[in-house]
């Protein structure tokens, strides 16, 4: 049995867990977010907790059980306490900004960067730190990621984008040769 599938997932106060055959609906406060479920697996609400149970135990639906189980734990999370990314930059020049739904990125290239924000992500720019917020984990790490590729760090003077925590091994530049 898969570690994450057998653990029951906590509902937090206030936020409503709809399973029907095919589908799981989670909403609070207005919001709602919506999961597939694959043929094999049954979802249930027992006591302010969500249990997934697979029936049978193929490979591919093992592995299913215990993705399923962490889609639905994100968003029960995800939906009362939004999921941020903090990216910080570095290096003379690089400037990001938000315009309408674009983010706007001047990262030493020859043009500034614009990638559209996801519906249901909101991202604010400050000084050197982009702020990547929104319910859906998915979202927010797959934008993060594609920010954080436009400039990824680099290993000589630490110039880029990289996440808030993130540690760069740093590399000793070329020394004079001795003779």
């Amino acid at each position: 049995m898969s570690r994450f599938g057998a653990r029951p997932i906590t509902i937090e106060e206030g936020v409503e867990v709809n399973p029907t055959p095919t589908k799981v609906v989670v909403a609070y406060g207005g919001k709602q977010l919506e999961l597939s479920i694959p043929q094999g697996l049954t979802v249930k609400v027992e006591d302010s907790a969500v249990i997934v149970e697979r029936s049978g135990g193929s490979k591919e639906l093992r592995a299913q059980h215990g993705l399923v189980a962490r889609l639905i734990r994100n968003m029960v999370t995800g939906i009362k306490n939004q999921f941020t990314i903090e990216l910080e930059f570095t290096g003379t020049g690089y400037r990001a900004a938000v315009a309408g739904s674009d983010l706007v990125l001047n990262m030493g290239y020859s043009h500034e960067v614009r990638l559209a924000i996801p519906e249901g992500v909101q991202v604010s720019a400050v000084k050197n730190t982009i702020v990547v917020k929104g319910i859906e984990k998915e979202k927010v790490g797959e934008f993060a990621a594609n920010i954080r590729a436009i400039r990824p760090p680099e290993v000589y003077k630490g110039k880029g984008i990289r996440y808030k925590n993130e540690v760069i091994r740093r590399k000793a530049g070329k020394t004079a040769a001795s003779k």
